[in-house]
């Protein structure tokens, strides 16, 4: 632990712009942390706490597979951790500003297909690994891997909304429905009702003006705008890699393997065991005398 300690310390460190987004993004949790625990918000306090160390993941991915994430992405990776717990969750945001979520879930899109064209890319230029595949197919598995994940997400919403009672799937005011069900005389021809202006439930308006779909229109722009930011990167890795590598855009966000002089959990072992050679050194055990013949 004290090697990936220091470790983390040296990744950290490594780039200066990367390092202050961290160490203002970490501040200022911090700052939230304390507030919400004088508040006795102990939900909130929770949430802090997986914000710092979900603010380390970065570094500590980097650290335990050796792979280096551009300074580009980096940043936005701590953003958007920033974005989505503190200001979206506790700060309420996603009240606020209705847009907010669908701006996370299209960069989420947009990194996870980074994420998914970087796995795929280090494989291609793995000396021990026989995988070689063609710019259109590693933008397909990009992609791909994007919409899987967005489509995980939306499933853990779901889960979280009805085993647990929250409302992450956010309900959307309309004024048009169309339904099979209610059709009069019974065919599978939808039933249209439009210009509803009110709802009623057991005979209480709620105020609404207009109908409550619960979670499926939310779910559905999640997916969508996810597959928005999935398409762009894919668009722009399969130029990347059909261009070698020589994308300038591209490169910002794909990450690379780590030269083996910046491989700093090598380093800080190596550091370790040179100072624990010199306390062995500086404290030499007692030499027993040879007996006399």
């Amino acid at each position: 632990m004290k090697e990936l300690g220091a470790a983390l310390s040296m990744e950290l460190r490594e780039h200066r712009s990367s390092f202050i987004v961290f160490f203002t993004l970490r501040i200022l949790v911090i700052a939230m942390l304390v507030l919400q625990l004088l508040n006795r918000n102990y939900e909130n306090v929770f949430l802090c706490a997986l914000t710092l160390l979900l603010l380390v993941m970065p570094s500590l991915v980097q650290v335990t597979f050796k792979v280096e994430l551009p300074t580009t992405l980096e940043i936005i990776i701590l953003v958007f951790i920033f974005a989505a717990e503190i200001l979206g969750e506790i700060s309420e945001f996603y009240l606020v500003f209705p847009f907010w979520d669908t701006v996370l879930h299209t960069i989420n899109g947009f990194l996870a297909a980074a994420i998914g064209f970087s796995l795929v890319d280090l494989l291609n230029r793995s000396e021990r690994t026989v995988f070689n595949l063609s710019p259109l197919f590693t933008a397909i598995v990009a992609f791909c891997f994007s919409m899987t994940i967005g489509v995980v997400w939306e499933f853990f919403e779901f889960g979280m909304d009805t085993l647990i009672g929250y409302d992450m799937q956010k309900d959307t005011v309309i004024h048009t429905i169309r339904s099979v069900t209610l059709d009069p005389a019974g065919h599978n021809v939808p039933y249209v009702i439009s210009g509803i202006s009110e709802t009623a439930v057991n005979g209480q308006e709620l105020g609404l003006g207009g109908y409550l779909d619960i979670g499926l229109i939310d779910t559905m722009q999640d997916l969508i705008v996810n597959f928005i930011g999935a398409v762009i990167f894919s668009v722009i890795g399969f130029f990347y890699v059909k261009n070698r590598g020589k994308g300038s855009v591209a490169g910002r966000f794909i990450p690379r393997r780590k030269a083996a002089d910046r491989d700093f959990l090598k380093i800080a072992r190596e550091e370790n065991a040179s100072a624990q050679g010199h306390l062995s050194a500086d404290d030499p055990e007692e030499q027993v005398p040879d007996e006399e013949e």
